[in-house]
């Protein structure tokens, strides 16, 4: 590779990081064709976009980058792969999903929701994340609940006046 090609190539890196709010960095390594084929089609269905990368390109497209990595060029050894996906714990969930058949992928470090998590012990913070769309999903149920329960209460209550301000006097 030139070194021409290598500045492109770390260019592209830099612009994909810019990009994305969640980066995880997994080791793949080991994998038979037809694991990595499941791996990949997994991936894909989850919106997850998997690719393999040089740690060195990478490590310098995190230098070149306005955001902070912390610490995660560090774990930037062997055979690496990045996954990003638009919700922060797709990923996670992913890799748990599918090492209840095989033992990798092990997560390396991940960037999510602009904290850096390192190791493979930190999968199940990364799966407990949630997105925007769950936190709006609980928000809008936690709002709805007193309602109902006010409006349950007022129905059981009866028709009548004092039936209605009894119930109210009792929420």
């Amino acid at each position: 590779m030139t070194r021409e090609e290598k500045s492109q190539v770390i260019q592209d890196l830099t612009e994909v990081l810019a990009d994305t709010n969640t980066l995880y960095l997994a080791d793949i390594s080991g994998l038979n064709a037809q694991t990595t084929s499941n791996l990949r089609r997994a991936c894909f269905k989850a919106g997850i976009q998997l690719s393999v990368v040089k740690n060195t390109l990478l490590a310098k497209a995190m230098e070149a980058s306005d955001k902070d990595f912390g610490d995660l060029p560090t774990v930037l050894k062997g055979n690496t792969s990045m996954m990003i996906s638009e919700a922060a714990n797709a990923p996670a969930k992913l890799i748990k999903e599918f090492r209840k058949k095989s033992k990798k992928p092990l997560l390396k470090g991940a960037f999510a929701e602009e904290s850096v998590y390192i190791g493979d012990d930190q999968l199940d913070a990364l799966v407990d994340i949630k997105s925007k769309e769950e936190l709006i999903g609980e928000i809008i149920g936690l709002l709805q609940s007193p309602a109902k329960n006010v409006i349950g209460a007022l129905q059981s209550g009866g028709q009548k006046l004092s039936g209605i301000l009894k119930t109210l006097s009792e929420k």
